[in-house]
């Protein structure tokens, strides 16, 4: 079963009402679950008699100050190279590696910009375009979606 086989199943599970899924076959077992967004419920604690508060004084801060924003850039001349699946974004092959690409590297159709780890499966995403890094998306090591922007490329 390919990655891309993993996603559809992940996707189909999150789109219809199954909690559970287990696939078993000669080569591969798999067990999917959704947790429910729903709030676990616990049993009602002991009330303790407790005093009454007492009023006290509260700090009423000053009408909020409007804080000019720098103005944002301009990102509609700019491609987003997106994650292909859900996992874990690293930005190197190991701690002790180089960077795979930097803020104003280069890149190329086809170069590896990063790792995403699905599964105990390492899976290098290769840049669609070429163009230049202009800014990183994610911070190395934390958890993408699928369709995630991960970098913005300024192209050539």
């Amino acid at each position: 079963m390919s990655t891309q086989d993993i996603q559809q199943l992940i996707d189909f599970i999150s789109q219809s009402g199954l909690d559970e899924v287990n696939i078993e076959t000669t080569d591969l077992k798999i067990s999917v679950k959704r947790y429910g967004t729903g709030v676990p419920t616990a049993a009602p604690a002991p009330v303790a008699q407790v005093p009454a508060p007492q009023p006290q004084a509260v700090a009423v801060p000053a009408a909020p100050v409007a804080i000019p924003s720098a103005p944002k850039a301009d990102t509609s001349n700019y491609i987003t190279i997106k994650s292909p699946m859900i996992g874990t974004f690293y930005r190197s092959a190991n701690p002790d590696s180089p960077l795979f690409v930097e803020v104003g590297d280069s890149v190329s159709e086809g170069k590896v910009v990063c790792i995403i780890e699905a599964m105990k499966l390492f899976n290098e995403i290769e840049s669609e375009v070429s163009g230049r890094i202009v800014k990183v998306l994610v911070e190395n090591a934390t958890p993408v979606e699928y369709d995630q922007p991960l970098f913005l490329v300024e192209p050539i």
